[in-house]
């Protein structure tokens, strides 16, 4: 038995130093495929003239605060904003899932077992939506392009769903709102680069 597993080692040791000059000949003599760089404003303008809830002004709002912008579009190209963008709007669904619980305990108390409803569906619907977002970003990192689009397509009504928890309670604005209008409108730019990348 001895005999065999120093063979078996023996032979595989063999197979990666036949293995390594050809793989660092081939690093050496191909070129690199680059993804073609794409500045933000360029993939603004083509997700805002394709996509209708794309919003070109803010698109490159929200992507130029982002310093991992100017890495993703040039090294990556489309596909790195449609990462990154995806990234963004994970993030955002964490921090609007973090407020949502916030607001939960200083305004449910007061305002009884419906607010707590309210609240806990939203939270159920930005938990959801992150996990589906943090998924469609594995597939997009994967290039599973249509997976992806269908995961982003779902997360998207994370806050509609959350807001229309709010109808027929008292007229006052809903507390979550600006967030989910904030949330919408990433997802909106994830989904646009997305089906750019996908093409």
């Amino acid at each position: 038995m001895g005999l065999t597993v120093r063979i078996v080692v023996g032979a595989l040791l063999l197979l990666l130093l036949l293995a390594a000059p050809a793989a660092a000949a081939g690093e050496w003599d191909a070129p690199e495929s680059c993804a073609t760089p794409v500045s933000v404003e360029a993939a603004c303008r083509g997700a805002s003239d394709t996509h209708h809830g794309v919003d070109y002004e803010h698109c490159v709002r929200s992507l130029s605060a982002d310093a991992r912008s100017a890495d993703a579009s040039a090294s990556a190209g489309i596909h790195g904003l449609a990462v990154l963008a995806t990234r963004i709007a994970v993030d955002h669904a964490a921090s609007t899932e973090a407020k949502i619980e916030d607001l939960a305990e200083l305004e449910a108390e007061a305002e009884g077992a419906a607010s707590r409803a309210r609240f806990e569906h939203c939270l159920e619907q930005y938990g959801g939506a992150a996990d589906l977002l943090r998924d469609a970003l594995d597939n997009l990192q994967a290039n599973v392009y249509g997976l992806a689009m269908q995961q982003l397509m779902a997360a998207l009504g994370a806050s509609r769903s959350c807001e229309d928890a709010w109808r027929g309670a008292p007229a006052r604005a809903v507390p979550v709102a600006a967030h989910d209008r904030e949330y919408e409108r990433l997802a909106h730019i994830a989904i646009g680069f997305t089906h750019a990348a996908a093409k």
